[in-house]
């Protein structure tokens, strides 16, 4: 037990020794003793000038002093080498520079010595007289000024133009990458466990910690672990999560960096901070280097040459440069993350260079759970909490929504001085995160209250009314961000797929606040409030003919732009070329389908006006309506259409 608590206190006192802060501290007491000497000596120089300048103008020559020393005006006179210092009885600090007389050099010192028999010789006179030798420090008192500042311009120059350790900076330290390096004792930990879904992503990730731990079990079998992995798909799935436990795994140090940091506003700044950034991941190899977004820097290159373009495509040519010139016995892997793979350049995704491929993707029922119950270690929760039940209502969360869904419950409970979070509060957080805060200070008036309520029950009740839409969650007349209501859809279960009755009944759906306010409101009286959804049904209506070739007369073509890649002969800025005749079919097809759904929300609505009324009136009574109170309305089916209903 002793032995581990000595090699913990050791392990502590090396740490304390390696601390960077002590360098930082020290480097400031330096900084700060430089400023205090460089401060008094500044002050002395400018005294010394001062001083001397005042002395010019107090200088006589020889016969003034002689004519004012036989009229008893000094109270003292100071004869030291070639200086007199003439103390007047009244105002004294007269000096007399002999140099300024009119005697040349060599007779100074004579006269200085043999003042008295010169012409300072009555012996009446009251004036004492002293004669000094001269010392040697005057010589060095007179020195100092020009000395002092000589050495301060030297060490200034110093300082500006070659680089200080401890300050980390120099003539060229806006060449050196910016990434930040956490070494496996320093920081955080975080292993696989931490990353409680992607099983088969950690497995791709497995083999690297394995290689970086045990890399000759590889050579021994002519084994070459892809050193370049790139991580992609969507945001907030966790790819630096993983990154960083591949590191802490693999316990060796973890550099971390953005491409956006790459950027600078002088030319050839950036490709050097890419050979600084490898050259000290070899140095300290093992190790593993972490790109976030390599898509700001790895795009595909254009044609067009100069400008920031050039400078880019310079910065990713020596990207490229250093993934061929890897050598094997160097044991450092590059993690590079991204969410725009499909833009990245062609020569980055060849084998060889991206050798492999890692496709996070958002969790799915079972993942969120397990997320959750890892987000949840170090917050108090109320024991009726269900973690399954809010997976159940999260789909499409990524592994950051979730973190972000229980941070804000936290926050919630923190409001109001509890001490648990609850179930409610975990709910409300959802609705906050989907849907936005509610806002208190909107005040509607009567009219527009009724409005919002046949507004949203008419996209509560088309969505009951067909088959293919999700169950509505909740439907609200509380002001949110900037709709005056919402309704909200929420899927039953993950989906990987959309089919065309889906995007068919969505459509609908999304046209049923409009047809409301033209049925119970009259056409003169219709309202801005459907904007957002006509045009989201526009949305879905182009891509449906232009992407998914749910349209026959169309073909089965592509003509979105962002499934383009590159220039092609003929286009411009990356766009397909489509002739005149596909693009007026094509607005005539987007046409038919948002006329067609128009119409079918029309008479839906005009079956049911009845049903629809009662709804209304229900939500602008409790101004919300969850899924059970909404559900007893059609528990015996009989509002129902038959067709529809089947």
């Amino acid at each position: 037990m002793f032995k581990k608590k000595d090699s913990q206190l050791k392990k502590k006192e090396q740490k304390k020794e390696n601390d960077p802060s002590k360098e930082v501290k020290k480097g400031n007491i330096y900084i700060s003793i430089f400023s205090a000497l460089l401060f008094l000596s500044i002050i002395y120089v400018a005294f010394f000038q001062w001083e001397e300048a005042t002395k010019i103008n107090d200088k006589i020559g020889l016969n003034t002093l002689i004519v004012n020393y036989n009229s008893w005006m000094y109270e003292e006179i100071v004869v030291a080498g070639n200086n007199i210092e003439a103390k007047h009885k009244i105002s004294h600090g007269l000096i007399i520079n002999w140099k300024q007389v009119q005697e040349i050099d060599k007779i100074i010192l004579p006269l200085a010595v043999n003042i008295v028999d010169v012409g300072l010789s009555n012996p009446k006179n009251p004036t004492k007289i002293t004669i000094k030798d001269q010392a040697w420090w005057n010589f060095w008192m007179e020195l100092l000024p020009s000395l002092l500042g000589t050495i301060l311009f030297v060490v200034l120059l110093f300082f500006l133009f070659w680089k200080i350790s401890w300050w980390n900076s120099g003539p060229m330290a806006f060449i050196r990458s910016r990434a930040r390096v956490y070494e496996p004792e320093e920081s955080k930990k975080v292993t696989f466990s931490d990353v409680a879904w992607a099983e088969e992503e950690k497995e791709d990730l497995w083999e690297i910690v394995d290689f970086l731990k045990n890399p000759k079990k590889y050579k021994d079998l002519w084994a070459k672990i892809p050193r370049w992995i790139l991580l992609q798909w969507p945001p907030g799935t966790g790819k630096t999560l993983l990154a960083r436990a591949v590191a802490w795994e693999s316990n060796v140090p973890f550099f971390s960096i953005s491409w956006s940091e790459f950027v600078e506003m002088f030319v050839w700044v950036w490709a050097a901070r890419v050979r600084d950034l490898f050259k000290e991941a070899r140095e300290r190899s093992p190790s593993i280097i972490f790109i976030d977004e390599i898509d700001a820097i790895g795009k595909k290159r254009s044609p067009w040459i100069g400008g920031w373009h050039d400078e880019r495509e310079q910065t990713l040519n020596q990207i490229l440069t250093e993934m061929d010139g890897f050598d094997n016995e160097t044991n450092v892997i590059v993690l590079a993350a991204t969410n725009r793979s499909d833009v990245l350049d062609k020569a980055l995704l060849r084998p060889g260079r991206f050798d492999r491929k890692v496709t996070i993707n958002l969790p799915n029922l079972d993942d969120r759970i397990k997320i959750l119950e890892v987000h949840a270690k170090w917050k108090p929760f109320e024991s009726t909490v269900d973690f399954k039940k809010i997976a159940a209502i999260t789909v499409g969360f990524s592994w950051a929504d979730l973190w972000n869904l229980l941070n804000e419950a936290a926050i919630s409970a923190w409001k109001i001085n509890i001490k648990k979070i609850s179930q409610d509060m975990i709910q409300k957080s959802i609705e906050k995160i989907v849907m936005g805060n509610e806002k208190k200070s909107l005040r509607m008036t009567e009219y527009e209250k009724k409005l919002t309520s046949y507004h949203e029950i008419w996209h509560a009740l088309v969505g009951k009314m067909l088959p293919h839409t999700d169950p509505v969650h909740k439907i609200s007349i509380l002001p949110r961000w900037g709709a005056g209501g919402v309704t909200w859809f929420l899927p039953e279960k993950d989906r990987t797929y959309v089919s065309r009755a889906k995007y068919l009944d969505e459509l609908t759906t999304l046209f049923g606040g409009r047809v409301a306010e033209e049925i119970f409101f009259w056409k003169q009286y219709i309202t801005t409030g459907a904007s957002s959804d006509i045009a989201r049904a526009t949305e879905i209506a182009r891509a449906m003919v232009m992407r998914f070739w749910f349209d026959e007369d169309v073909g089965p073509e592509n003509f979105a732009p962002d499934a383009m890649e590159g220039n092609f002969l003929g286009a411009e800025n990356g766009e397909k070329i489509i002739s005149e005749d596909t693009r007026k079919l094509i607005d005539k097809k987007v046409q038919l389908l948002l006329k067609d759904a128009y119409k079918k929300a029309h008479d839906i609505i005009l079956d049911n006006k009845a049903l629809h009324e009662l709804l209304a009136n229900t939500l602008l009574e409790k101004e919300e309506i969850l899924q059970d109170e909404f559900d007893v309305f059609f528990e015996n089916n009989s509002a129902l259409p038959e067709k529809l209903s089947k």
